[in-house]
């Protein structure tokens, strides 16, 4: 299944999900090693709170999108104690003369998603996250791997 972006899904075993263009924008991935069901949010911005009026899209933002995916997750039969998480992206994709917060929108989205995940006890079990590279992710819900393609950079399996 293919998640796109400021986008949601659910997926279980034998099916993977995936989502690519991942620059500042971070891939989240919980599961419940239990239960056969994983959800992958693709978070644009760090918090709702930057919407433009009538934005209600939940999937975009990193305060409103953890909590989205674990409400489908839970729906599913997950326990929010067995949750664990596994992320990626968040990178710097344009270098600015400023190093002002503004511009960091990968390390601003980073720490938003884990501050998130910290609220609901989900542990951040790998993550592959900052540099300057875009990433392409695909979680495989049977073996609970996270395989990123990174460009310029190559293969890895978290």
């Amino acid at each position: 299944m293919k998640v796109g972006i400021a986008d949601i899904g659910m997926v279980s075993p034998p099916d993977v999900i995936r989502t690519s263009g991942l620059g500042s924008c971070v891939g989240v991935v919980i599961y419940d090693e239990r239960v056969p069901v994983a959800g992958m949010v693709h978070i644009m911005l760090p918090d709702s709170r930057l919407a433009r009026e009538g934005d209600t899209n939940k999937a975009k933002f990193a305060d409103t999108g953890i909590s989205e995916l674990v409400h489908l997750l839970q729906a599913r039969g997950a326990m929010l104690y067995r949750l664990k998480a596994k992320m990626a992206g968040g990178a710097q994709m344009f270098s600015f003369q400023s190093q002002s917060d503004t511009f960091q929108i990968g390390l601003r989205n980073v720490q938003a998603v884990k501050r998130e995940l910290k609220g609901f006890r989900i542990p951040v079990m790998a993550e592959d996250t900052g540099g300057s590279n875009g990433r392409t992710i695909e979680f495989d819900p049977a073996t609970f791997e996270l395989h990123i393609r990174t460009v310029n950079k190559g293969s890895s399996v978290i």
